[in-house]
């Protein structure tokens, strides 16, 4: 995904005053990079590397944290016997355990080693049982930077590596902040298929920023999100109905707690991740930015978004709020933009999903004759818009949810009828995508979703062969 306007321009002179690679010696020579330097650079980068020196100390902080938890889950037994040691034995074992955390931490790191060659990141790892991690770069799909909290204290930061097929991320942590940017964007670059001098020397890709999300809209969102209010309200009337009716504190602690975890969860959670919300484009994809405590650097791959789902809670249509957020094959961020107007929000989904006019879409709303007999109310939420690029599907009233899927992504499509829906002439059209997600149509006329079913059977095939293919940097 190429940025637009002068920073397209920019970003393509970055990979064209490179230019082409010469072999000199074996080793390819990029343009303004001298054959000593570009060969130096690719005989490093194979060389075996240790994360940074505090990881140990970082690293002690989790089996530190597991006793911790243990002694308070034992809460008084815990108490009773400590203070029966004498205060001479409390200290040995105090150095007993800050030793044995301390070591722990010390060989964790030492036997840790990763390495950049022309075609894989390989990562050896484990004390008693040895594990090579062999990361091929064609296979990369996302390459995130977190920092946390304690970890942006000690300058450091963790390398996320989201590879195509696989749910779980490998991670490198810990390494310089400076560190980690550069091997991000050396594995970014090499990914793209560039030569390893050529990566080493393009550094990380321009970016220009696209959208912000401020602290005072952010809260306001929150503050006008229905799922907030009922967690508030259900956190104050639950515990106190329940203790009234049973007499017993321990009941109402029982309801209060998942329901703290719920407010929590979708209140001061969510404004603490998504704080500072920023996208910026650049030509390795969308980079968000977000995060008060733990800051997060996350990158959208381009061409691997699946669907783009619009969000719009009741109370955020009057401010004409929306909130984006996506399904990507192999990925499990989902949030685009947190809360934006609508005409910013498409000007981001654009760059997601080019050449798609959001505005533009018409949706036809289920039909009143069957509609309102098989969905009583709610069937005039549904709703269904096909464009040339696009399968759009859209439901609910109290809070809108429309689904937009590129014709090139759709794996199936499906349609489903029961008996009720049949008596009443209807009949739901299912798109199931790459991320294992499925945009259903509901309440169609049984002809029009006929006709829907083979028309969008058609448009992914055509779409899939003239699609191009999902590199990085293109």
């Amino acid at each position: 995904m190429s940025p637009t306007g002068g920073e397209g321009a920019g970003g393509a002179g970055a990979s064209g005053a490179a230019g082409p690679a010469k072999a000199v010696g074996g080793v390819p020579e990029v343009v303004g990079v001298p054959a000593a330097l570009g060969a130096a650079a690719a005989a490093a980068s194979a060389y075996e590397r240790r994360l940074h020196p505090l990881t140990p100390l970082l690293r002690a902080w989790v089996p530190i944290a597991a006793i911790i938890g243990v002694v308070a889950q034992q809460g008084d037994r815990a108490e009773e016997w400590i203070t029966e040691l004498p205060v001479s034995f409390r200290f040995l074992v105090l150095v007993a355990l800050l030793l044995v955390f301390g070591t722990y931490g010390l060989l964790s790191w030492w036997f840790t080693h990763y390495a950049v060659t022309d075609t894989e990141l390989r990562i050896r790892s484990g004390l008693l049982f040895r594990r090579t991690a062999h990361i091929r770069l064609d296979r990369v799909q996302a390459v995130d930077v977190t920092r946390p909290l304690l970890a942006r204290l000690a300058g450091v930061a963790k390398l996320r590596i989201d590879v195509i097929g696989t749910d779980d991320k490998d991670e490198l942590a810990y390494l310089a902040e400076k560190d980690a940017a550069a091997l991000r964007a050396e594995l970014l670059a090499r990914a793209a298929g560039f030569a390893p001098a050529e990566a080493v020397a393009l550094g990380e890709a321009p970016e220009r920023a696209l959208l912000r999300v401020g602290p005072r809209e952010l809260l306001a969102s929150l503050l006008l999100s229905l799922g907030v209010l009922a967690a508030v309200v259900g956190g104050l009337l639950v515990p106190v109905v329940v203790w009234w009716f049973s007499a017993n504190p321990w009941a109402a602690a029982a309801a209060l707690l998942p329901l703290l975890g719920w407010a929590w969860s979708s209140s001061a959670g969510r404004f603490l991740t998504e704080y500072d919300w920023t996208v910026a484009e650049s030509p390795d994809g969308l980079r968000l930015d977000h995060g008060l405590a733990d800051r997060v650097h996350e990158t959208v791959p381009p061409g691997r978004v699946q669907t783009v789902r619009i969000v719009e809670p009741l109370l955020w249509r009057w401010r004409g709020w929306v909130r984006v957020e996506l399904a990507v094959a192999g990925s499990k961020n989902d949030v685009l933009v947190p809360v934006a107007a609508r005409a910013a929000a498409y000007e981001v989904i654009a760059r997601v999903l080019p050449g798609v006019d959001l505005a533009a879409l018409r949706f036809a709303p289920a039909p009143r004759s069957g509609g309102r007999w098989v969905v009583p109310v709610w069937w005039r939420g549904y709703g269904v818009a096909v464009s040339e690029a696009v399968f759009a599907a859209r439901r609910g009233l109290l809070c809108r949810r429309t689904e937009i899927v590129p014709h090139a992504k759709v794996q199936s499509v499906r349609l489903t009828r029961g008996p009720w829906k049949r008596a009443h002439g209807v009949a739901d059209v299912h798109v199931d995508t790459g991320a294992n997600h499925t945009v259903t149509a509901r309440l169609r006329p049984t002809a029009e979703a006929t006709a829907l079913l083979y028309a969008q059977a058609d448009r992914s095939r055509t779409s899939r062969a003239s699609a191009r293919p999902d590199r990085w940097m293109t």
